[in-house]
């Protein structure tokens, strides 16, 4: 299993629900974490919040969050996937990128998955970051299980796509460091589209059934 101690992970967006809350799990793992914000008082803030329950979370600006670390995690909110990432190009050449971003319009009729030019959020954040070694994963993770640390085990797997097979052999190890949470290699990132749709079938289960789910894979 790649080992991922030592490394530096950066949350963009981690002043969000589901970016923080993986940044609290990240950081009980014992990885230092580094939130981004487009204000660095605010990434602060959710940091020092974050500190209360665990060590090892500083916050900064998206630039500098995406330049001091790692491997960095996107978390952002759709609509303003591409714009961010565009003015990050520089800070992120090389390094290995997390898109979990979930492109979702919500209607009477509930949650639904949006069209994009590029084929899903991970395909646009590929284009946008031609030197940057993209992947997918984090998708389905329920951000109110992440948040609640009485749960000491989160029964899920997290979906990892890419075509950097040493990438997504890292953020399988970031999602098994994580106790009860298990990698899986999901294909490459051109498959991507489907597993951002999910998020809407799950979100669906959720309102109907009052419940928190994720996925699990059979027979690996």
């Amino acid at each position: 299993m790649t080992d991922v101690t030592g490394l530096t992970v950066g949350v963009l967006g981690g002043t969000g629900p589901q970016g923080k809350g993986l940044a609290l799990r990240w950081a009980k793992a014992g990885i230092k974490v580094i939130i981004g914000s487009r204000s660095a008082e605010r990434a602060q803030a959710a940091a020092d919040e974050l500190g209360s329950d665990v060590p090892g979370v500083t916050g900064a600006d998206n630039a500098t969050t995406a330049a001091d670390a790692d491997v960095v995690l996107v978390a952002v909110p759709w609509e303003g996937h591409d714009a961010l990432l565009e003015s990050l190009r520089d800070q992120l050449a090389g390094k290995i990128v997390i898109d979990c971003v979930n492109p979702l319009g919500f209607d009477k009729q509930g949650p639904f998955a949006l069209p994009v030019e590029e084929g899903s959020a991970a395909q646009q954040a590929g284009k946008l970051l031609p030197e940057s070694r993209v992947t997918a994963a984090f998708h389905h993770v329920s951000a109110v299980h992440l948040a609640d640390l009485t749960i000491a085990e989160l029964d899920t797997d997290v979906l990892v796509l890419g075509d950097d097979r040493e990438a997504t052999d890292l953020v399988r190890a970031l999602a098994d460091a994580i106790p009860g949470m298990r990698g899986v290699y999901g294909g490459r990132l051109r498959n991507a589209h489907q597993v951002e749709a999910f998020t809407a079938n799950l979100i669906a289960i959720n309102r109907r059934y009052k419940a928190h789910a994720g996925i699990r894979i059979t027979d690996v």
